[in-house]
């Protein structure tokens, strides 16, 4: 992600916002005013249906700065680059493979993955080192993927944001930046609400069933998302599951839901991997080379 996207997304969040003094008298409002400033205020929210495509891919990368902030990019170009070749061409077989698409790990132990609109796609480090092979990892990327396809972080945008311009549309006029300026401030803080709620469970659940037919497309057995939430509903829940467990399902309900979604249509792919060894080179590296020997120094004669 661009710093430019990161910048925009810290100088949005800390913008203040303020109403320029004015006299008792100018304060008495104007009816015609305020009812049009409504109607603008309202149509924030019905203009996330035709957003373009450029449009949401400075909101996600906004957005993805909200993540970055709290937790950055892990220190692993490997496995970065290991993450963003799988992601690449796991949108490749999407609805949507013309995005920019950027993918990455975050340095965490929390057991969680985010995507923004536009094509960002996070796994946290502590749910990458959970994985038991290539399949499950591309399970979760796919799950990420389909809910960018689907757009389900703008509908919760758009209504966050509908319901924010109906509610307190008084906090769209006027201030510095004018009404995109303000429009952008309630952006981030939807954003934010977002990731700390987490969307719909039925968005959730269709992403579980969109991640198999992707990862299926892309050469992966459709069972590997349904190891990663086996695995997930076997441990016990700790710290490190709880922003997970407050913005999913619980995985055995969407194991439940999963199964019978897929049933057995997914049986005739013939020639799926669970695994490759790039995978297993990645969780386990060749150790170093043993340090060379020194040539042994040669004696010579001793001057008489």
């Amino acid at each position: 992600m661009s710093g430019r996207c990161i910048r925009a997304a810290l100088t949005v969040a800390l913008a203040s916002l303020c109403l320029p003094a004015a006299s008792a008298f100018a304060q008495i409002p104007d009816i015609g005013g305020i009812i049009n400033a409504a109607k603008g205020a309202k149509k924030l929210g019905d203009s996330f249906r035709k957003i373009s495509d450029e449009e949401e891919v400075k909101i996600g990368g906004d957005l993805a700065g909200i993540v970055l902030g709290a937790a950055p990019l892990a220190n692993d170009p490997a496995g970065q680059h290991y993450v963003s070749r799988l992601g690449q061409w796991l949108a490749m077989h999407s609805d949507r493979p013309t995005l920019p698409w950027k993918f990455g790990i975050i340095d965490t132990d929390d057991f969680n993955a985010f995507s923004t609109p536009g094509g960002y796609v996070l796994i946290s480090r502590g749910l990458l080192d959970d994985m038991h092979n290539e399949a499950e990892l591309a399970g979760v990327l796919s799950h990420e993927i389909a809910h960018v396809v689907r757009k389900h972080h703008l509908q919760a945008l758009q209504t966050s944001l509908r319901d924010s311009a109906v509610g307190d549309f008084k906090d769209y006029i006027g201030g510095p930046g004018g009404l995109a300026g303000q429009f952008a401030s309630a952006l981030v803080n939807a954003g934010k609400d977002m990731f700390v709620r987490g969307l719909d469970r039925n968005d959730e659940y269709e992403a579980d069933r969109m991640a198999v037919v992707i990862a299926a497309r892309a050469g992966y057995s459709p069972y590997g998302l349904g190891g990663v939430l086996q695995t997930l509903s076997a441990v016990p829940e700790s710290k490190g599951f709880a922003l997970m467990y407050k913005t999913h399902p619980l995985p055995v309900d969407r194991l439940e839901r999963l199964d019978i979604a897929m049933g057995t249509r997914l049986d005739g792919y013939e020639g799926l991997v669970d695994d490759l060894p790039s995978f297993v080179a990645l969780r386990a590296p060749p150790p170093p080379p043993p340090p060379a020997l020194a040539a042994p120094v040669k004696k010579g004669k001793r001057r008489q």
